[in-house]
């Protein structure tokens, strides 16, 4: 049976720079689709998901909550940018009168995925590289509660796999900021992911309160699931496995964990689904744990032949987005790979090597090297600016330091420049904590990649929106001046200031040649 759209957009429809492609996937009340760019831009990529969310076919009440939804989701994607979290590039408002079922429709229009872990699951119910997958999912938990948020809805179909074989939660309708220890989210979840003391939890005029502890539990399901392709608790349905969870956590039955699962990932599931909250492992302990039954947190891994998108019928899908608060449990029913927008055939299997790692916004083939493709591509990753990109990052450590990790030029400046950045020590010490917060003390030399790219990546995230509209030359380049001198300099040039033209068109080369020509 054909599963219908909540939201049914035709190919070829164009909201805002974007096309509309293939269908990818489906919830209760949103739809995404592929899309690809039909302008020219440079803060744009070239294909992206759009992410359709009703907000126009639906009663008053209905469209109050619907519209409550869809600012949670907004304003995670707006405040935070992760490596493990999918990125969202704008939103849009469909204004198409002449098209009710989509006028007033919000779209959101995100990173593009190879595929979701459910589809993943349903092709190979114990993946091979499940403890790597597990390692980069609880990555992106730790990135999610580090800056105050909770998921609310962490399950298979809201963990998108990247065709770098790279990990992106996503979904965030259910995420709600901590507001000290606790947070409020809809009384709305995915039973077999929730935790007992959630399951029937009084419901306030705000919401359920909500803690980090629920995602840890619903994480020790899904990594119980990965590893055995069973649930840690009994029953043939969700009915039945609530009523175990219930009685877990009553203290009248106990958790039955696969005897396949090795020893160190019996105690971390464990750990997680403990009965109270309170004993629950979470933040750096547990992701501590998982990376070191992981391994190797970031294993590549082989996508499977994945079943192609299901197109809906038009006119059940329209019906459908009218009553879709119905339900109100979103989740990808499919995803389908890369279609006719360029990228690879749906369904094509590919494996990433450590060389390979984000392949299709660093090129391979032009000297950057391996040990420090995943710190580029991530640290650009974690910035909101979209000139921020891996191949900036890169053609700038080029110019800097020939990627040279000890470099030391102790008659630059005051105190000398050192690193594969090039940083003078007394001002790396305001970039190179994440959270923002200057370091207690000056770093001392020699400084390593690890702590230097990163900073990088910050210092550009700071100063690419302080440079003034109507700048001469390419703002990527101009956000690299700005490395190189100060922001304040180059709004006052107007441009590149003299002194650091040969620097500037260095930087410009390499980044056209990092670049694959997809992205140019």
């Amino acid at each position: 049976m054909t599963e219908p759209y909540a939201v049914a957009v035709p190919k070829g429809y164009r909201v805002g720079v974007w096309e509309v492609r293939e269908p990818l996937a489906t919830g209760a009340f949103g739809s995404v689709y592929a899309a690809r760019r039909t302008g020219e831009s440079t803060r744009l990529p070239r294909t992206a998901a759009l992410k359709f969310l009703p907000t126009g076919t639906a009663t008053p009440r209905r469209l109050t909550h619907l519209r409550e939804l869809v600012e949670r989701e907004v304003e995670l994607y707006r405040r935070l940018r992760q490596p493990r979290l999918v990125r969202m590039y704008e939103t849009l408002t469909v204004d198409d009168p002449d098209r009710p079922e989509l006028d007033g429709a919000t779209v959101l229009v995100l990173e593009r995925a190879e595929g979701s872990l459910s589809a993943l699951l349903t092709a190979e119910p114990r993946p091979e590289a499940g403890p790597a997958l597990l390692a980069q999912i609880c990555e992106g938990l730790a990135q999610l509660h580090g800056a105050g948020w909770v998921h609310g809805d962490l399950k298979p179909a809201n963990v998108l796999l990247m065709d770098d074989g790279s990990v992106r939660l996503a979904d965030f309708n259910m995420a709600a900021e901590l507001e000290g220890t606790h947070a409020y989210t809809p009384a709305f979840s995915t039973p077999d992911y929730t935790p007992p003391e959630l399951l029937w939890t009084e419901i306030g005029e705000r919401g359920r309160r909500i803690r980090p502890s629920a995602d840890v539990w619903a994480f020790g399901v899904l990594a119980h699931l990965v590893l055995t392709g069973s649930f840690p608790l009994p029953g043939a349905t969700v009915t039945a496995r609530r009523d175990a969870a219930a009685a877990y956590a009553r203290g009248t039955d106990e958790l039955r964990l696969s005897p396949e699962l090795p020893d160190d990932w019996r105690q971390i599931i464990s750990a997680c689904l403990t009965r109270t909250h309170q004993d629950r492992v979470c933040g750096e302990a547990l992701l501590d744990r998982v990376r070191a039954a992981a391994g190797t947190g970031h294993r590549s891994f082989r996508l499977p032949r994945l079943r192609p998108a299901r197109r809906p019928s038009r006119r059940i899908a329209v019906l459908a987005a009218g009553a879709a608060v119905a339900a109100l449990g979103y989740g990808v029913a499919t995803w389908a790979g890369p279609g006719d927008d360029g990228g690879s055939k749906t369904g094509e299997t590919r494996k990433v090597t450590p060389a390979g790692y984000g392949a299709s916004e660093l090129r391979t083939d032009k000297g950057v090297p391996v040990a420090y493709r995943r710190l580029i591509v991530d640290s650009a990753h974690d910035c909101v600016q979209p000139e921020i990109t891996p191949a900036l990052v890169a053609a700038m450590l080029k110019v800097e330091s020939d990627f040279d990790p000890g470099l030391s030029d102790p008659d630059a400046g005051e105190e000398g420049e050192y690193g594969i950045a090039r940083w003078t020590p007394s001002i790396l010490r305001w970039w190179i904590r994440a959270d923002g917060v200057p370091a207690k003390e000056t770093p001392r030399p020699p400084l390593t990649p690890a702590e230097s790219i990163p900073a990088m990546a910050r210092y550009l995230c700071f100063a690419e929106p302080r440079l003034e509209a109507g700048l001469r030359g390419d703002r990527r380049v101009l956000v690299a001046a700005a490395y190189r001198t100060s922001y304040k300099s180059v709004n006052n040039a107007g441009g590149v200031p003299p002194k650091y033209r040969d620097y500037a068109a260095r930087v410009a080369h390499y980044l056209k040649e990092y670049t694959p020509a997809a992205r140019k």
